[in-house]
């Protein structure tokens, strides 16, 4: 049942009979089909035949034929560009935690096709969240932090994890039609671990689409500062946050799908939206822009067989939190299964000017405990007068996910109705 359950979610578009009120995931045809996995433990991807450790320096091309293992932290500098051929596979080393770090100045060109997508996954033969890195892609747009740069934390060298700059523009390669499966080690002696896809700098000419996030232990996709656009990310059951954007991040996210499990939510609680301007004030400069993230069509959904006895034993957290001095425009999507849809930073101060940088409009909020809170209030009367006004268009409902999805699946879509049928008939 859980299985149709997801199926469902994924699919889902939710819509009335205008069309330009889609909310939630869209598309002419199902973009899901042929190069995500949602079963990646029980693939497959045979054994390895090449290395891949220590810095790469010049050009580089990986492919099709070989099968990669990622040991320890591969760093791709000088300004060269690894280039990953449709179909590839690398597998990433649990017990060196295998890293790929693409410097600030270099550039990859993972371009993938929707039917041969580039797969990053684990090599143990029980795979499980965490069992390595990640990805780390760096490039020279602004962030808000003090003196225009910053480094990657954790156990990496500072001299070559450092990005931000003055070039919004900038590009670090292309990422399109790929899977990043099981990523998210853990630093030995800290509470602090990889993230599976960490994006900091990066211009807006960088291409980011078709990308899927499976199984992290860390956040699915971490920003940090830079301009990005994406498009059709997807984060599956990871146990942090699925889409995160700090230190000024001028960022817009579209079309865009995350799934979250009650039982992997990590011990401080996780969101499937994370927006934040910087994590301790006195690191940012405060005549720099603030973080500010432009979504549209997003699906939000927790995966759960019973969402309201999961929300009284408190195991479900909000959906959405916006913090201090962030800015935030979340339109057409569809939060589903919450505790509560949206929160609030506790020092935003309810007003007018405050309420304009959040715009919360043309939604719909389904079986959540609460639409939209302030951190620690219980009341929320304002808030909801405020986004309940007509104006906003903003929709409320309160039934399981499974029949939410299916009531409000677009009957005129006969594609994503054939896609259903084959993914629930592959899920008995």
């Amino acid at each position: 049942m859980k299985n149709i359950l997801l199926i469902c979610v994924f699919l889902a578009t939710v819509c009335n009979s205008n069309a330009q009120q889609e909310k939630g995931i869209i598309g002419s045809s199902n973009w899901l089909n042929n190069w995500t996995e949602f079963k990646p433990g029980k693939v497959d991807y045979g054994e390895a035949t090449q290395i891949l450790a220590g810095n790469i320096t010049t050009n580089t091309k990986l492919v099709k034929k070989d099968t990669y293992i990622l040991q320890g932290n591969v760093y791709v500098t000088n300004n060269a560009v690894l280039t990953i051929e449709p179909g590839t596979v690398i597998i990433g080393d649990g017990d060196s935690k295998g890293t790929l770090i693409i410097t600030k100045g270099a550039q990859i060109i993972a371009e993938g096709m929707e039917t041969d997508p580039i797969v990053f996954t684990s090599n143990k033969s029980t795979r499980k969240a965490g069992d390595w890195g990640g990805i780390i892609v760096l490039g020279d747009a602004p962030i808000n932090k003090f003196g225009s740069y910053s480094s990657v934390n954790f156990d990496l060298d500072p001299s070559l994890t450092t990005y931000g700059g003055q070039n919004p523009a900038s590009s670090s390669g292309v990422m399109k039609f790929v899977r990043i499966e099981f990523a998210g080690k853990k630093v030995r002696g800290s509470s602090e671990g990889f993230n599976a896809l960490l994006l900091g700098g990066i211009g807006n000419k960088t291409i980011l689409e078709n990308i899927m996030v499976s199984y992290a232990a860390g956040d699915s996709f971490e920003v940090l500062g830079g301009e990005p656009v994406m498009n059709k990310m997807v984060s599956y059951k990871c146990s942090g946050i699925d889409f995160k954007f700090a230190f000024g991040a001028q960022a817009k996210i579209d079309n865009s799908l995350a799934v979250r499990s009650s039982y992997l939510t990590g011990s401080s609680g996780s969101r499937c939206l994370d927006i934040t301007s910087y994590v301790k004030k006195e690191e940012v400069d405060f005549t720099k822009k603030p973080t500010l993230v432009t979504a549209t069509n997003l699906t939000f959904a927790n995966d759960s067989d019973n969402i309201d006895q999961d929300i009284k034993a408190g195991l479900v957290k909000e959906g959405v939190f916006v913090g201090e001095n962030s800015s935030l425009v979340l339109r057409k999507s569809v939060i589903s299964g919450f505790s509560p849809a949206v929160v609030f930073d506790r020092n935003i101060e309810i007003n007018d000017k405050n309420l304009k940088k959040i715009r919360i409009e043309e939604m719909y909020f389904n079986f959540c405990n609460g639409n939209i809170f302030s951190e620690g209030s219980t009341e929320n009367e304002e808030l909801e007068s405020y986004y309940g006004e007509s104006a906003f268009f903003n929709l409320y409902s309160k039934t399981t996910n499974i029949e939410t999805f299916n009531d409000f699946a677009n009957p005129r879509r006969p594609d994503f109705r054939l896609a259903l049928s084959k993914f629930t008939a592959a899920a008995k």
